[in-house]
């Protein structure tokens, strides 16, 4: 049964694979972030023990919650199946954020802040105020080349739509009809944002500046963002528009 929204319940959407060094440090930086905050871990079977020890941590924390999937999947498969979660209990609003430090906590609040406006917060790198550290010339041009292609080919005004720090209120998350979503990674974010606008909710960007991870390396690559951009397309062609 699904839980009655609460209007103060904040639950981030945390996907993990391979993230035990980074995750105690950001499991308390984002409940130190604001109290109304909550974390689910959803991890994908991580060779590293990251699952393991996010369980630890939940039996010490009851503001954090933990998702173990059978393996690696996707990122947007893990986002569909925490943001299931986060609606059967009732949370009011559902964020999504990267586990290693890429996506500052100290931004949380701000976004909480916005979302009793707006439908959509999206923390923005491609706004005024927004920015990169420690990115090279090639990967800025293919993040804000790849942004513009996108809303130029599906008529929107956002300026990052491939960002993955978001905060929904949920009933985007139930309008947007989850279930249909066709893709993953960084195509994953276009299609989300580009089915919020079609079923005419608010979308607000802040700016955020995104920085390299601090342990590990990166998970994305020149493919995996052309791959995205391949996939506006098919986005554009699903058809996916406001009810009437």
């Amino acid at each position: 049964m699904t839980s009655s929204p609460n209007r103060r319940r904040a639950l981030v959407c945390l996907p993990t694979y391979d993230e035990r060094e980074n995750l105690e440090p950001i499991v308390r930086a984002i409940l130190d972030a604001s109290p109304e905050l909550e974390i689910l871990v959803i991890d994908d079977n991580s060779p590293d023990g990251t699952g393991e020890l996010a369980d630890r941590l939940a039996a010490a924390e009851p503001r954090l919650h933990v998702l173990h999937r059978p393996g690696k999947a996707g990122l947007g498969k893990a986002y569909l199946a925490g943001f299931a979660w986060a609606l059967e209990r009732g949370y009011a609003l559902v964020l999504e954020m990267d586990a290693d430090f890429s996506h500052n906590p100290r931004y949380l609040p701000r976004m909480i802040e916005l979302a009793g406006e707006a439908d959509l917060v999206l923390g923005s790198r491609n706004v005024a105020g927004g920015g990169t550290v420690n990115w090279g010339l090639g990967r800025k041009l293919l993040s804000r080349g790849g942004s513009l292609y996108a809303r130029t080919i599906l008529g929107l005004p956002v300026r990052d739509l491939t960002g993955g720090f978001k905060c929904f209120r949920r009933e985007v998350l139930e309008a947007i009809d989850l279930p249909t979503v066709e893709c993953s990674g960084y195509a994953f974010q276009i299609e989300l944002t580009y089915r919020t606008v079609k079923k005419g909710f608010r979308v607000v960007e802040t700016p955020i500046v995104f920085e390299d991870r601090r342990v590990g390396h990166s998970k994305m690559s020149r493919r995996i963002v052309l791959e995205a951009i391949s996939k506006v397309w098919s986005i554009r062609r699903s058809g996916f528009a406001r009810t009437t």
